[in-house]
């Protein structure tokens, strides 16, 4: 699968089966956002993968729709500094998110991300120190429903091209 293909047939998963992901999987999905772009090659995140079902269980309830999380064979908590304190930050935890997710689905591996809002909560659950902030994780496992890997694009799910790109100027 290329990158426009993956960008075209990519579906948010919400359902997983019951399988754990072989290592080498969670290794290249883990890759994919240590690699990913970031404002000044800073590299300002850390990223905590959790596979332990009562752990993802107890983050789930941490954000209104992070429910999947329960379900997912393999959670990524995107930790960064301070999300507040340039704007590149969430801009970069958003592009490692991108990335992981991408290669994630190249590889047959459904996934979503979740909006923590209950962050000091989240940062009683996993242990991270206070200088790091957790507002996304992502659910990774292979998809419930098999066909929603090769379902078609859904009509009228996307704008037009013309209706959201403004040429020179508004």
């Amino acid at each position: 699968m290329n990158v426009h293909e993956a960008i075209q047939t990519k579906r948010a998963i919400r359902e997983f089966k019951d399988e754990s992901l072989p290592d080498d999987v969670v290794k290249a999905i883990l890759n994919a956002g240590r690699r990913s772009q970031s404002s000044k090659n800073e590299q300002g995140w850390q990223f905590i993968a959790i596979q332990d079902k009562a752990i993802l269980k107890a983050l789930s309830i941490c954000g209104t729709y992070a429910g999947h999380l329960a379900g997912a064979p393999l959670g990524v908590a995107i930790l960064t500094p301070e999300p507040t304190g340039k704007f590149q930050t969430m801009f970069d935890a958003g592009q490692a998110s991108a990335f992981m997710q991408l290669a994630a689905w190249e590889l047959g591996v459904g996934s979503v991300p979740a909006s923590i809002y209950e962050a000091e909560k989240a940062r009683n659950i996993l242990g991270f120190p206070p200088e790091w902030h957790l507002r996304i994780a992502l659910s990774f496992g292979y998809p419930l429903d098999e066909e929603k890997l090769s379902a078609a694009p859904k009509k009228g799910g996307r704008r037009l091209l013309e209706e959201v790109v403004h040429w020179n100027k508004w």
